[in-house]
């Protein structure tokens, strides 16, 4: 069982994803570290603010899981979330669609119906996400219109220039990268959960108890019987983290299997455009020959000029200019 941190929380938020699975992994592990719920919600405040658009909903996700199934055990998530809310809420609102503000609006009823928290409380919160449809001044509007066009008009011509000046360079460049990450993949299917032995072991040495209800018979005392919860939450956190991180690998499985589709497919393409450039040259070199014993042939019926007889032997010398001035 890990150990509580800050460092491990700001961690275990991040790789936080919107399956019931993920959020319901992290929600035990928070339960079991309720004595740290003020510096919990805290992170998760901090976090939420951080994270992109999104995750936030994801982040609501996880403070209704914990506010609910903590409340058995004590109030101490309900209350301190409770100093946070409005203005997680709001955040959240301000940035969210019209269907991610339904979601929120459908989780407060939730807390109402479930009396998780007051009326008026309740109330705050729907007024938080209402005064997030506040319309901005127009002038900020034309701003961010500008810059969605001129970001929009970017891309179209990072993709122009993408499809209609993709050098073999740039392909292999690409390739290569591929490559890189599938190495990189493959490496971290090597620690992936579904090897881990330690963990495995632990749970196949979990006490029948925590596995048949029949034998909670046999607990004469409460001090046997909060042995045996503890004994239970463990095994629950133990087995939620392990299967938290069996869809995390499986997921990186499928990933994987997209990456390896898509790589099969580009060392195709490149194959192809191997093959039309091995037939481009194969021509080019058919070519060159024949012009090469096209030139052999040419050069061969040629006269050879070291067979022609010696022309200037029989000649008498061209006289001097003093001979033709002479007076002799």
């Amino acid at each position: 069982m890990s150990s509580f941190s800050e460092s491990a929380l700001e961690k275990k938020l991040s790789e936080l994803s919107n399956s019931q699975q993920s959020v319901q992994t992290l929600s035990l592990w928070i339960i079991h570290h309720r004595k740290h719920s003020g510096l919990i919600v805290k992170v998760w405040h901090r976090e939420l603010k951080k994270a992109k658009c999104s995750r936030k909903l994801t982040f609501l996700y996880l403070a209704n899981d914990v506010i609910q199934n903590s409340k058995k055990k004590g109030p101490e998530f309900t209350k301190d979330f409770e100093t946070v809310l409005v203005d997680a809420c709001s955040h959240v609102a301000s940035d969210a669609d019209e269907n991610c503000k339904k979601h929120m609006e459908r989780l407060l009823n939730i807390w109402k119906e479930r009396s998780l928290y007051r009326a008026d409380f309740i109330q705050q919160l729907k007024l938080a996400i209402e005064d997030s449809n506040s319309p901005k001044p127009a002038e900020e509007k034309r701003a961010v219109k500008r810059s969605y066009q001129k970001i929009q008009e970017e891309e179209d011509d990072e993709d122009d220039d993408y499809r209609s000046h993709m050098s073999p360079r740039n392909t292999d460049a690409s390739a290569t990268q591929l490559t890189e990450e599938l190495v990189k993949a493959l490496q971290d299917l090597e620690n992936a959960a579904s090897g881990d032995a330690a963990v495995r072991q632990k749970i196949a040495s979990l006490p029948q108890e925590v596995q048949d209800v029949s034998l909670l018979e046999k607990i004469a005392d409460k001090e046997a019987a909060d042995k045996l919860s503890k004994t239970v939450d463990e095994a629950c956190l133990l087995l939620a983290e392990y299967n938290g991180r069996l869809a995390a690998e499986l997921e990186d499985r499928r990933q994987l299997a997209r990456m390896l589709t898509e790589y099969i497919s580009s060392q195709k393409e490149a194959l192809n455009e191997r093959e039309k450039k091995l037939e481009e040259y194969k021509q080019k070199l058919a070519r060159v020959t024949q012009v090469r014993k096209e030139l052999k042939s040419h050069i061969q019926s040629l006269p050879d000029l070291s067979l022609l007889p010696n022309v200037t032997g029989g000649l008498a010398p061209l006289p001097s200019a003093g001979d033709l001035f002479s007076t002799d």
